[in-house]
């Protein structure tokens, strides 16, 4: 956890909104020290974590707006990543949703807690990126009264996106076409899995990714024994590279003619590769994801 958190940081240090005062050290305010909660000593260990998530905010004031300006907002941040990383998980949006009601207080606190949450759930290098945990974040900036219509253009269009194929529903079906010039769907594929690789040729964690799941002996057994079926996904108009890139044969190939994908909006690519687990009904296991020992997990766990 403390390596993760680490890289965590050192991605989102750059960038942040604190900045260094040219102010003498005598006149600046004094700097927010964040105040952790210990959770009651009578419960048990399973328990701790939800008592946490509920209440891991508890002695930060959100109606102290001062906090913005005085807080470091790198180990603001940190704070933030420990807590999702720690409590939440990818797909819990409840205590973000509870977070952002309390932070719905006023615009600044709000804004705050937003554009943090942008950085870790939206940032297509955020290692906790996360549509489950973004939707409470643009509900709340959409619920709130301190944006006006045109304010209001962007968390809806990304709502809207964020929305397509949630975890435990169904994936969004879309026709593909192979280098034969053949089409089909991606509801024809029948198996116990599918699994959809989003990606492109000239793209270096593309390539790591194929070879990640070309080294997997649980994706290269779920393939041998037709319980899973790989459908990689072009999804951009030149070909060209695409034709020159071969991929293992058990795979389908295919590219998005007419780029449908983005156009329909059927799919988010802003950040490519991606990965989606989907049940033998398209439900949606695995979201957007770069980690191939994500799905391998859920491979095992769904075929008991």
């Amino acid at each position: 956890m403390r390596n993760f958190l680490l890289i965590l940081l050192a991605i989102f240090t750059v960038g942040c909104s604190g900045q260094k005062s040219t102010k003498s050290a005598t006149n600046q305010p004094q700097r927010y020290r964040f105040s952790r909660v210990l959770p009651p000593q009578h419960l048990a260990p399973e328990q701790i974590g939800e008592w946490m998530a509920d209440h891991y905010w508890d002695r930060f004031d959100f109606a102290d707006t001062l906090i913005v300006e005085r807080a470091d907002s790198a180990e603001m941040m940190r704070i933030y990543a420990e807590y999702v990383a720690t409590f939440v998980g990818p797909y819990n949006g409840e205590p973000i949703k509870k977070l952002m009601q309390r932070a719905s207080v006023s615009r600044k606190m709000l804004d705050y807690f937003v554009a943090m949450s942008e950085k870790l759930f939206h940032d297509p290098n955020s290692p906790l990126r996360s549509d489950e945990l973004y939707i409470p974040v643009l509900e709340a900036q959409i619920a709130a009264p301190f944006y006006d219509e045109y304010e209001k253009m962007v968390p809806e269009y990304d709502l809207a996106l964020a929305s397509q194929n949630r975890i435990m529903q169904g994936a969004n079906d879309f026709r593909y076409t192979v280098a034969s010039g053949r089409t089909s769907n991606l509801y024809s594929l029948k198996a116990d899995f599918i699994l959809i690789y989003i990606n492109n040729p000239g793209c270096p964690m593309c390539r790591q990714i194929q070879e990640q799941l070309v080294a997997s002996q649980i994706v290269a057994e779920a393939l041998k024994s037709k319980r899973l079926k790989i459908l990689a996904i072009y999804p951009d108009e030149d070909l060209t590279l695409w034709h020159q890139h071969p991929l293992p044969k058990e795979w389908i190939n295919g590219y998005d003619k007419g780029r449908r994908l983005e156009k329909d909006r059927l799919y988010d690519l802003r950040a490519i590769p991606s990965l989606y687990l989907l049940d033998r009904d398209k439900k949606v296991l695995v979201k957007d994801s770069t980690t191939v020992p994500e799905i391998e997990r859920m491979i095992l766990e769904y075929q008991q």
